[in-house]
């Protein structure tokens, strides 16, 4: 279903260069970004390409909910990570914050989010596409880099494939870690790079990453991605192979990480 953009949409921004460039394409289409930023990493490179950044902590949902209606949002975007160990912490949690996690049957991504979806259309807002300004950065299928995978390395990648869609099918996670056929680590609540440090780590040398949309990717929101980090991390623990699902997955500084990971002799692949 396509929709018509209003002049201004709101963005809730997390971590990362995403929101920035989500931001940016958006301003360059016309459209006026009030940004709320719950992230201190890129809130200096947002206020570039928003009209208004607004700085308020994930847990503070009555003064976003205030804010969003007082500047007349009707179209709200999310984009970039906001760690799920948040609601462990529950670092600046209001007393509206508090009363939705305690009517949560559960706390896993996809409920969390749609509980938030399901508050914002209450007061007139609805959340659109999160990929609507960035489709340009989604990995085409094939391998990227000059770096081919071993015909054993593509068997781990479609095994570990088949593995991260079946996570993905209970909402536990996106990323896993195989060697030799076998699973190594599946992605919880620590994210991808922790992930990949315990996989890898176990693994001792050679690990694929694999990393899938759900099965019902939900492109409102917790599109994959990965980047330069993500090589890093890989790098770092030895693992040799990162493969992400093809037109559903966003990659961060494209060529930053095929020239990383032809330097490094890292395979990366979108099937």
């Amino acid at each position: 279903m396509t929709i018509t953009l209003d002049s201004k949409i709101g963005l809730i921004a997390g971590n990362g260069q995403l929101p920035i460039i989500w931001a940016k394409n958006a301003k360059l289409n016309g459209i006026e970004v009030i940004t709320i930023s719950l992230s201190a990493d890129n809130k200096k490179e947002l206020k570039k390409h928003s009209a208004k950044v607004f700085d308020f902590g994930p847990g503070e949902i009555q003064k976003i909910s205030d804010t969003l209606q007082n500047e007349g949002i009707k179209q709200l975007a999310f984009i970039g990570k906001v760690h799920k160990g948040l609601v462990l912490r529950r670092p600046r949690f209001d007393a509206r914050a508090i009363e939705l996690l305690k009517q949560a049957k559960r706390l896993n991504d996809d409920a969390v989010m749609l509980m938030a979806v399901a508050e914002l259309e209450k007061i007139g807002i609805t959340v659109i596409d999160q990929t609507i300004f960035i489709k340009e950065l989604m990995v085409p299928t094939g391998v990227l880099g000059k770096i081919k995978p071993t015909p054993e390395q593509e068997e781990d990648a479609r095994y570990g494939f088949w593995v991260a869609k079946a996570m993905g099918q209970v909402d536990i996670g996106q990323t896993v870690v195989i060697k030799n056929k076998m699973v190594m680590a599946v992605e919880a609540i620590e994210g991808t790079d922790k992930c990949i440090e315990r996989g890898a780590k176990i693994a001792k040398k050679g690990a694929v990453v694999v990393k899938t949309a759900k099965p019902s990717q939900d492109l409102r929101f917790d599109v994959p991605a990965f980047g330069l980090a993500t090589l890093k991390m890989m790098k770092k623990h030895k693992a040799s192979v990162i493969a992400v699902e093809a037109n559903n997955t966003i990659i961060v500084d494209k060529a930053k990480v095929i020239e990383y990971a032809n330097a490094h002799n890292i395979v990366v692949m979108a099937i």
